[in-house]
This record gives C-alpha cells, structure tokens and sequence, in this order.
C-alpha cells in the first residue's frame, strides 16, 4: 500500500491516538524507506546502520572535486524550502549545506512576519502554498507536532512532498539524534560502538528535545545503560522513563552530575531552556547551576575513552577548558550533523544506492 493510501484511512484525530511506534510506518515508503522524517521511533537499528554508513560515504566522496561535483548533480533538478519559524543557525545552516551538497536550490522563510501569515493565511495553508513549488520541505517549530500533522496532511494531496522535522515544539527532533547517533557511532567504532555503553544526560531534560530523541533511538542498540541527571524541575519526563520500562532498558534518576560522570561512557550536555519560561529566569531557581556544568576539573573524572557531547548551543555548560580536550567531540558533532542530514535527504530520494555505487567504484 502506498505512504498516501495509508494516510487516507485516518483521520487527524484517529491518526494522533495512535501510539508513536504506530504512527512510524505511516512515515516509510513501501520500500521501507523513510518518506517523511518526524519522529525518532520511525527507525530502527537497520537504518541508522545505514544512514551512519552513507554518512561516512558521502563524507569521504566529498573531499574530492570530482567527488563534490558528482553528489551536487544528483538532486540539481530539485528544489527544497527551509521553512524555519524558530530561531536557528545550526541546524538551518546544517539542513542548508545538506542541501547544497547533494544540488538542490534552496529557499528559506525565516520570518512569517514578511509572510502572508500576516494577512491571516493559515500556517496549513502556508506549507500547502510551499508543496506546490518545492519537491522537499524542511521546518523548524516552536508548535509541538506541527511537523507531524503537516506530513499527515500533505500525504493526503495530490502532489504529497516529504517533509522533515528539524525541530517541533519540545517533543521531537529527529535529525539532531541521528547526528548524535553518527557522532557516537564514529567516537566508539574501535571499542566494539554503542553497544554496551551508559549515556549520561544533565540538564534540561524536561524540555530539551534533543534528548527525548536521543533516548529513543538508544533503544536500538543493546545494554546501552541511560542516566539522567537533573534538577527535580528539569528531570526527564515519565513518558520517556515509561519508554525505557516497556523496553526493558536500564536507567538511573539522579540529582548528582557530578557523581555520574566516572561511570559515563559519553557525557550529554544540554542548556537551560528558559525560553519556554512563562516569567524569564523562573526555570533557574531552586539549584545552583554550577552542579550542571562539566569543567575542566571533571575531565579527571571522565573515562580516557569518553567523551563530551552538546547539541548546541551552550552558555554555561561546559567550560571552554575542555575545548581542546581530544574527548571534546561537540564540534565534530556539529559537522556530523550536515553528513548524516544529507545522507537522510539522498535516502528519501532514493540515490543512496547510486551513492554507494559511486563509492565503491571510486574507493577501491
């Protein structure tokens, strides 16, 4: 059955009911490919091989002209909206790059107030209006499930286009735990990867969806231990502990960051998120924020093969001792990010294979 005559048996309302892990096929070709890409439990262990794989190759044909040229013809007849109504530079200038890598045009709304939303055009009808003249829309949200029900409903026109979350309220974001999947792939490929380790996450946990995503697609991956340390206001939510239950997964609720960290095999660090404060800095109370920051002193404590992730940006996190520390991988994870985002697009599209094509001719 076609992604567009699954979509049609539900209606919006149906559709929301089900549980994440229903709504995923709804997302895949029949091919099993992913179409849209709006939550993190759409893949399982098989793609996240394969998209790490791509990755890695369209990494490594890039370093060449010759490579460059070839990944920027393949998509040189498409073209692609970055519809970003949330402030971002990373992750658009990420989703750009992918872009550009693979030869789409881009175009960008990054401020609905020059938009006609501002004569009453309903954002639904905005992301119709986009689908009539772009083959890919990519759109960054502060409405929680907004990304979601766009892909439910543009499924179900005549000309259906994918669509990819790139950041949806404080519930999902799908293509940052792809990257971190990647980065902590690449950082633990000579110790056997993710199999086996413990993640530490500290922070904002209650609303940062970076990790909400994160903490699904560890469930791929086996005895992969989660700690979450933060303070009571900020913890993880009982949805995603409730996740790690029915998975049978192994995890730990601290208050103690600094006690977790001798036992991390990768220290996940996030900010304070006090955008979503009703009153500005009411989220900081009650703690002391110097708990939550890993300084160069924690270093010590942090296993030789460890090593330190953020999703960026950071304010008062990580100190900028730990920069040039080999363990620091937050860089290196930020430019992960476009590898694996241009890896997902070149999947939708199907010219994955011809990338693999490519690089086994050419890597021989």
């Amino acid at each position: 059955m076609t992604q567009r005559r699954m979509m049609e048996e539900l209606n919006w309302e149906d559709f929301e009911r089900l549980p994440l892990a229903q709504r995923a096929p709804y997302f895949r070709q029949s091919s099993g490919r992913p179409y849209h890409c709006v939550i993190a439990q759409q893949f399982d262990r098989e793609s996240l091989d394969s998209l790490c794989d791509l990755s890695t190759r369209i990494r490594r044909i890039a370093k060449s002209k010759v490579g460059s040229d070839f990944l920027s013809s393949l998509m040189r007849n498409k073209r692609a909206m970055l519809y970003f109504t949330q402030p971002s530079t990373r992750t658009f200038l990420s989703f750009f790059s992918a872009c550009q890598i693979l030869g789409f045009s881009p175009a960008e709304v990054r401020d609905p107030s020059i938009s006609s939303e501002m004569k009453g055009e309903t954002k639904e009808d905005t992301i119709r209006t986009f689908s009539s003249f772009f083959d890919l829309i990519i759109m960054r949200t502060p409405a929680q499930g907004f990304a979601e029900k766009m892909a439910w409903m543009i499924s179900r026109t005549e000309r259906p286009v994918p669509i990819i979350n790139a950041g949806s309220g404080k519930d999902q974001h799908p293509t940052q735990a792809l990257l971190d999947i990647y980065t902590l792939q690449r950082s633990f490929e000579r110790q056997g990867g993710i199999d086996g380790k413990t993640v530490l996450f500290c922070g904002d946990l209650a609303r940062g969806r970076t990790v909400r995503s994160l903490s699904g697609l560890l469930l791929q991956y086996r005895n992969v231990k989660q700690i979450f340390a933060a303070p009571e206001a900020l913890q993880i939510g009982e949805d995603i502990l409730q996740q790690l239950r029915d998975a049978g997964v192994e995890y730990e609720v601290t208050h103690d960051f600094k006690k977790k960290i001798s036992e991390a095999d990768a220290v996940y660090m996030t900010r304070l998120q006090d955008e979503w404060d009703a009153k500005p800095g009411e989220s900081a109370k009650g703690y002391r924020q110097e708990d939550y920051y890993f300084t160069g002193e924690d270093l010590r404590k942090l296993s030789p093969k460890g090593v330190i992730m953020h999703p960026l940006p950071r304010r008062l996190e990580i100190s900028t001792e730990c920069d040039d520390d080999p363990r620091a991988v937050y860089w290196r994870q930020e430019r992960n990010g476009m590898w694996i985002r241009a890896a997902l697009i070149a999947t939708i599209f199907c010219r994955d294979q011809e990338i693999t094509q490519y690089y086994m001719l050419n890597n021989r």
